[in-house]
């Protein structure tokens, strides 16, 4: 039995390792705050929210798979919680059954049975609870699920399994048929099925013996000895397949467990935006290279913060190159991740936190943001921002995306606009979606003046009295990010110095 509630014909599985790149993205897009609103405290969802994170999907029909499966789970968080807690309990009281003398077949069918009477119990209830939830549910991958639990867990199912339990419990002692083989040693030992016929009472209490009978001696430990040896060598090959039934059933319980977390966890973070009047919506895939998003905004500031978002309606449909300038503080970073949230639940079969999204699957998402200064003095800020940059580039590909957050701002403005300029160019020649935020006015007004169709210019708004309201609007670049209004907010008024001219330099410029 499959459950492929995440993939058509794969079962789902952790990352042991995640790579550097998929480190640099959690931290981010700031995913930690996304993983714990899916969790509510539990530590598989958690697990399972993470690994899913760190492996978006690049297949279309896989996400579409997905997107129809959380439709449904949306329409029905109380059947997706009940059907979670049953295979949670189920391996929890397996848990605790003592797995004593499992060395030997006898033990290993008196365990089995236990674990098999347990098991059996709560797939019952999973049958149940498909007969009453299937009629509400129209996804391919709960569907098909109910379809397989209906159809395999069938009553006559059950009553087989109960016979053959209530046999395995042997009663009335174990019946093998043997063969002597050399020197008079037993071979070709074979369990038998018990006739049925009722035996006596006075034989079940010991006092009459059925005709060739052998009766051990109460003190005679060898011969204990050698029956405990017979009746386990006739045990061993139903002690196998119990065993592996077991095991079967157990990796099943598992993987739905894990499976049905991955939506739980959906419904969590659904619950927590909604309680925020977040909207959320399923996104539309397309065949571009850009994006169009209606009221784009950043879930981790929403969790953190506690107050309604600031949208952003963004169309970039048809320019894969998105350049973010404008004012400090003016809401540039939050829009980068934002987008960059919104396109990893998009690949990983989730809702995007807008009112409407329409994106295309890129073959791998990055992030290349500023960090702090290195406290242990190892490398200065622009070797380790290029050692990071050197590691995207071994790993990026066509149809990737690429998201900078004032990215090579620690060296000068003009070798900065510099190395900026050559990896968006390299990156924009191997159809790499980018979108790059940056104070590099000499960077971004180069890029202006190449006046291309594909390439969109946003920039943080700044009311006249410096205020801000955190959107975005298309615009061109501005030599300067106004951080003459965080100066006056931290330290008070003060006239506005006359701002220096800047100029537009590049590494092949005099000044």
């Amino acid at each position: 039995m499959k459950a492929h509630l995440l993939f058509t014909d794969a079962d789902f599985v952790l990352i042991d390792h995640p790579d550097e790149n998929q480190h640099d993205r959690f931290a981010d897009l700031e995913l930690g705050v996304l993983v714990r609103a899916m969790a509510a405290d539990d530590a598989f969802l958690a697990e399972t929210a993470t690994a899913a994170l760190h492996q978006p999907l690049t297949d279309a029909d896989q996400i579409r798979h997905r997107q129809q499966a959380l439709t449904d789970a949306l329409a029905n968080p109380d059947a997706i919680r009940a059907l979670y807690a049953l295979p949670v309990q189920a391996l929890a009281e397996a848990k605790r059954i003592y797995s004593w003398g499992l060395s030997s077949p006898s033990g290993m069918v008196h365990h089995g049975s236990q674990l098999m009477e347990v098991y059996i119990r709560y797939l019952r209830s999973l049958r149940l609870l498909a007969d009453e939830n299937a009629p509400a549910f129209r996804s391919p991958a709960f569907t098909t699920l109910f379809q397989m639990l209906q159809s395999e867990l069938t009553d006559e199912y059950f009553e087989e399994i109960d016979e053959h339990l209530a046999q395995l419990r042997f009663r009335h002692g174990v019946l093998s048929s043997a063969h002597l083989g050399e020197a008079n040693k037993p071979t070709r030992i074979t369990l038998r099925r018990p006739s049925g016929r009722r035996i006596p009472l006075l034989q079940r209490l010991g006092f009459t013996h059925p005709a060739h009978t052998m009766t051990i001696p109460d003190r005679d430990e060898a011969g204990f000895s050698a029956l405990h040896e017979l009746q386990d060598r006739g045990v061993d090959l139903v002690a196998n397949a119990l065993i592996q039934s077991t095991d079967h059933i157990k990796s099943f319980l598992t993987m739905l467990q894990r499976e049905l977390a991955f939506y739980l966890g959906a419904i969590n973070l659904h619950d927590a935006l909604t309680a925020q009047g977040e909207p959320t919506t399923i996104p539309t895939l397309t065949d571009t290279a850009g994006f169009a998003a209606d009221e784009l905004y950043d879930i981790a500031l929403v969790l953190i913060g506690g107050r309604p978002a600031v949208g952003n309606t963004i169309d970039a449909t048809a320019t894969p190159l998105v350049v973010i300038t404008g004012a400090n503080r003016g809401g540039k970073s939050t829009f980068l991740r934002s987008l960059g949230q919104a396109q990893l639940l998009t690949q990983c079969g989730l809702f995007a936190p807008a009112t409407a999204l329409s994106t295309g699957v890129r073959t791998g998402i990055f992030t290349h943001f500023k960090r702090e200064e290195d406290k242990q003095l190892v490398s200065g800020k622009l070797d380790e921002e290029l050692g990071r940059m050197s590691r995207i580039v071994d790993a990026v590909t066509p149809g990737a995306m690429v998201l900078f957050n004032e990215s090579f701002a620690s060296t000068n403005e003009r070798e900065g606009s510099e190395i900026s300029r050559h990896v968006v160019h390299a990156f924009r020649d191997r159809a790499v979606t980018v979108a790059f935020v940056t104070h590099l006015f000499d960077f971004a007004h180069r890029l202006r003046e190449e006046n291309r169709e594909d390439t969109l210019f946003l920039r943080a708004h700044r009311a006249e009295d410096g205020g801000r309201d955190f959107t975005l609007t298309e615009g061109e670049p501005l030599s300067t990010s106004f951080g003459w209004d965080v100066y006056q907010r931290v330290f008070g008024d003060e006239k506005d110095p006359r701002p220096a001219e800047r100029m537009s330099l590049t590494a092949f410029e005099e000044p």
